[in-house]
């Protein structure tokens, strides 16, 4: 009796220092708990699958779901004795012959203490809180069990930066799940070792229980690994190993926002709400030929990779602790994007489930032709006036994006002054065949832009100008504080935007705006 007592006790220190499931597993063994066979059973699939893990193998298997409960035991069996006979055979000289093949194991399922017949169907089987006894060994059904579908840890990792890990929960809820980081005490690993055992090698030290982590400096040359365990209120998954393939490495230094964070440490307090806007560079524009030889070929090329800038774009919008985000070139690459607030829960920008679609406008306002940019917007501020008088009658419009227009432009006179005339330049910008002159009325009030008009918002290599805004209707809302641009010297310290303390080409507007209900 006391030797499992003493051979688990014995055990749990090692289980602190360097847990992985495996441990776990051994650990259950000997406290004579039982491990998990995970069920997923969904109405209307015609499969089923049964994960589990037997003789520190992981087995997976994908089943009818109306097929007789004896065909899969007896698969089970059958699987177990095959794999004891070769672990026989390889004991053996290569001369000598076996004599005799392994026997079945016997593998039965039970559901409250009785034994579940075997005609019964997969899908009638396999109840939550069932046991399955494969020989000697016991496993829980969980049926549906939470479980990470996605769980990856980004490739780049800078000290001062937070790393989110892309995770997608099944039948759980991201706010229930647990998580526990380490870093590797571990001097100049190998690559070779890296590569062939990224989770074994040094000690591990545990270094956080949140969903994001900031390494600091002293976790430079580190690995990270991330035990994460998908919930459901009480009800727990399989704990997933993450292992991060580099170290941590040392950060570019002085960032563009670094200074702006100095002016957002606190909430808004409500009535106010802090607005940010940010065009944060599509990674389908940031990694063409065009891009690194034309656009930005004074900016390194690593520095355009989408996990560095990803790092940066998440460090900067969490420092802003913004109320509401509007974000601009968001496409597959960046879509995923997560950012953790001090007084908030994981929020997945932009395809947020809590958001409805009828809450939410997108638009393109066209890279060339005034005349197509104003009858762009003209549609646009048409359709945002049905939406809120559909959705919510006399709300106020806060209007905000890159709307690839100059001050002096056509669109920003629509909006600022709610009419253009028929006379104005933008009407002949695409030439004398794609001339439309005519007069166009907002469906607005003239709106205020609230972060003025800077000198430039977006600054490249071959231009520099005001692309950028955030429109509000002055009666309803009032500017109390407009964060600061970065200083001319700030932005040119690599000559332009993007750079290596900058992820984007354009720079973000960030205030405090009153509202009056």
């Amino acid at each position: 009796m006391l030797k499992p007592l003493s051979a688990a006790c014995a055990l749990l220190p090692r289980c602190l220092l360097s847990p992985t499931p495996r441990t776990f597993s051994r650990a259950l063994r000997l406290r004579g708990r039982m491990e998990a066979a995970v069920v997923r059973c969904l109405p209307g699939e015609p499969k089923l699958t049964i994960s589990f893990c037997l003789e520190q193998s992981q087995k997976h298997m994908l089943r009818d779901q109306d097929e007789a409960l004896g065909k899969v035991l007896t698969r089970i069996s059958n699987a177990i004795a095959k794999n004891q006979t070769k672990a026989k055979k390889s004991k053996k000289k290569r001369d000598e012959q076996l004599s005799e093949a392994a026997e079945p194991a016997v593998v039965k399922l039970f559901f409250g203490g009785t034994e579940v017949p075997d005609t019964l169907p997969n899908s009638e089987a396999w109840q939550d809180g069932a046991v399955l006894q494969v020989g000697e060994v016991k496993y829980r059904v969980q049926r549906n069990a939470p479980t990470f579908s996605t769980a990856e840890l980004p490739r780049s990792l800078m000290a001062g930066f937070p790393v989110c890990p892309k995770l997608e929960v099944e039948f759980g809820n991201l706010q229930d799940c647990e998580f526990l980081w380490f870093k590797e005490k571990q001097t100049n690993p190998s690559p070779e070792a890296q590569e062939e055992s990224p989770s074994q090698g040094g000690e591990w030290m545990q270094v956080g229980c949140e969903r994001v982590l900031v390494p600091s400096n002293q976790d430079i040359g580190c690995r990270l690994k991330l035990l994460c365990t998908p919930k459901d209120g009480h009800r727990c998954g399989q704990t997933r190993e993450l292992v991060s393939v580099g170290a941590v490495e040392a950060g570019p230094g002085v960032c563009t926002f670094d200074n702006r964070h100095a002016y957002t440490l606190k909430l808004a307090e409500w009535p106010a709400v802090r607005v940010v806007s940010y065009n944060i560079l599509a990674d389908v524009y940031a990694q063409t030929d065009l891009s690194k030889t034309v656009l930005y070929p004074y900016c390194a090329p690593y520095a355009l990779q989408l996990d560095y800038r990803q790092n940066l774009i998440k460090k900067e919008l969490a420092g802003y602790n913004a109320d509401i985000i509007c974000l601009q070139e968001v496409d597959k690459g960046n879509q995923p994007l997560s950012i953790t607030w001090e007084n908030w829960s994981i929020l997945d920008l932009w395809h947020s489930p809590t958001v409805k679609p009828s809450q939410t406008f997108k638009t393109l306002i066209h890279f060339e032709g005034g005349n197509v940019r104003l009858v762009q917007m003209g549609v646009a501020l048409r359709h945002i006036s049905h939406i809120i008088s559909d959705v919510a009658p006399g709300a106020p419009l806060l209007f905000c994006g890159d709307f690839n227009s100059t001050p002096n432009s056509g669109v920003v006179q629509l909006l600022s002054e709610a009419a253009v005339p028929q006379q104005h330049a933008d009407w002949s910008s695409s030439g004398p065949e794609e001339s439309c002159c005519m007069e166009l009325s907002s469906s607005f009030p003239p709106l205020l832009s609230a972060c003025g008009l800077p000198a430039y918002t977006n600054y490249v290599g071959g231009f520099h100008g005001c692309l950028d805004y955030v429109f509000i209707q002055p009666e309803s809302m009032q500017v109390e504080q407009v964060i600061p641009l970065p200083s001319h010297q700030e932005v040119t310290t690599y000559k332009a935007l993007p750079s290596v303390a900058h992820p984007s080409d354009h720079i973000a507007l960030v205030c405090d705006l009153r509202w009056n209900p």
